[in-house]
């Protein structure tokens, strides 16, 4: 089973080092600091090593100026300054002094420390301090004063050592896993909680968005996902508000034309067209609200451009009376791309309908295009006279009318929203432009790579379009 390692920016080397990096700091405290404690614990200070080496020194002295009788003299007064047993012995383990060694001193001096070996054992241990100006001389043997004994302060120590700062370290350690992980999670469930009270528009700091690791992505899925929310919501209560503001009108129109004295004949004509207008207001709104909602990749298909204008035209003409001369297409058979046929085909559809009804008498209809890398670049060009430039994004609003016609005479204002969606479910991308003449509506969709020919087409079964019934978009 193949493994796949984390990405450079994955939260788990974030994890790691800091990790490793807490585990190397308490191998260095255990080491260093315990190296340090054992010595303050185990050692004699450097006040008891100066005072230890004095006390030789005057000792030495002593003897050098009176032998035995000095030594006594000097012991006399150390046994006032000092507790404890006192005595300075030659290289043979003999008292210089007169008086002599006991056999259990004798058996004690077997057992000497020097000044830097360590203390660990309890009681007060006999220290041997060689002479310093001539060490074969003689030697000051002294029980340790209970003062220089070391480790006096031991177990407080060891809980600093072995709790206390250890806690310290791991408190430091939660810190920063709390910053790194349980802080842009509480921002998530804020942002969470403010979903759940319809604050749609509340967003992440720019501190969790801005991370490259898995929680940052997940923080800008949360903000997409909050966006897409919004803006789905804010469309489904536009489109109530503007489909019961639509329906008012023909509802009126049925009032009044049922309260009037007018034929049977023609009164069921009056009914069925407004009728028809309303079905087709709802399906279309309907149409539009499933397309901004539904996620859903659709199937695709090799579609060639060309083959399609060609079944669209025939019903555009038949339905506004145009002869197919003013519908042209300069787009050859080489120009296939990948999309959902039917979806394709109505957004073309709405896009032909919306020119042919901004063109003016004897205008022209135009469809082109060309290949950019992987993409093809179609454009749909009438000579309506175009748009103010503020309007280039508005006309793909529903309900958006700059012409001020009736509902229903001049379509409900759903055509391009409906055909912009429908490209985007594809990957693709529909805007407008102003040519002078007219109004250029500019499609990019994913070209075909497996370049199929023309020939292929042709010898294919034709294409299943859904019947698109007129329709004054």
């Amino acid at each position: 089973m193949k493994c796949n390692l984390p990405g450079r920016h994955s939260l788990f080397w974030k994890l790691a080092c800091l990790l490793v990096a807490f585990c190397l700091l308490m191998i260095w405290l255990s080491w260093s600091w315990g190296r340090y404690m054992e010595q303050r614990n185990q050692f004699l200070s450097d006040e008891a090593r100066g005072t230890l080496t004095r006390y030789a020194a005057e000792a030495e002295q002593a003897w050098q100026q009176r032998q035995s009788a000095g030594v006594d003299d000097w012991l006399q007064s150390m046994h006032q300054r000092e507790k404890g047993w006192v005595g300075v012995i030659d290289g043979d383990l003999q008292s210089l002094s007169n008086q002599s060694l006991t056999d259990k001193e004798v058996e004690r001096l077997t057992f000497l420390r020097g000044l830097d070996w360590p203390i660990h054992k309890k009681g007060r241990p006999w220290m041997r301090i060689p002479f310093p100006g001539d060490s074969s001389a003689g030697s000051l043997v002294i029980e340790l004063p209970e003062r220089f004994l070391p480790g006096q302060y031991r177990v407080f120590w060891r809980v600093i050592t072995n709790g206390v700062i250890p806690g310290l370290f791991t408190l430091l350690l939660c810190v920063g896993l709390y910053r790194l992980l349980v802080v842009p999670l509480n921002h998530l469930r804020e942002q969470a909680n403010a979903w759940r009270a319809d604050q749609l528009n509340v967003r992440l700091s720019s501190r969790t968005t801005i991370r490259s690791d898995e929680l940052g992505e997940l923080g800008r899925a949360f903000d997409h996902m909050s966006e897409r929310l919004q803006s789905t919501v804010a469309l489904q209560q536009q489109l109530l508000r503007d489909l019961s503001h639509e329906l008012r009108t023909p509802l009126s129109r049925l009032r009044v034309a049922s309260e009037s004295e007018q034929g049977l004949e023609l009164l069921r004509e009056r009914i069925g067209r407004e009728v028809d207008g309303m079905q087709r207001l709802v399906e279309d709104t309907l149409q539009l609200a499933w397309l901004d909602t539904e996620r859903t990749r659709l199937p695709d298909e090799a579609i060639q451009i060309q083959a399609l204008w060609e079944m669209l035209t025939e019903n555009a003409c038949y339905e506004s009376g145009w002869p197919d001369t003013r519908l042209q297409c300069t787009v050859d058979a080489s120009c296939w791309v990948r999309g959902h046929l039917n979806t394709l085909a109505q957004a073309l559809e709405n896009i032909l309908r919306n020119a042919i009804r901004h063109s003016p008498e004897g205008g022209m209809v135009h469809l082109g295009g060309q290949r950019e890398g992987k993409y093809w670049h179609l454009w749909l060009e009438d000579q309506g006279g175009g748009v103010a430039e503020s309007d280039l994004e508005r006309i793909f609003l529903p309900f958006t009318r700059l012409d001020g016609s009736r509902p229903g005479d001049g379509g409900f204002g759903l055509g391009l929203s409906i055909a912009r969606n429908a490209v985007q479910r594809q990957g693709g991308q529909l805007w407008a432009q102003n040519t002078g003449i007219g109004l250029r509506l500019n499609m990019r969709l994913l070209a075909d790579v497996s370049s199929v020919s023309a020939d292929a087409f042709a010898g294919k079964p034709a294409p299943t379009l859904t019947v698109f019934e007129p329709r004054n978009l």
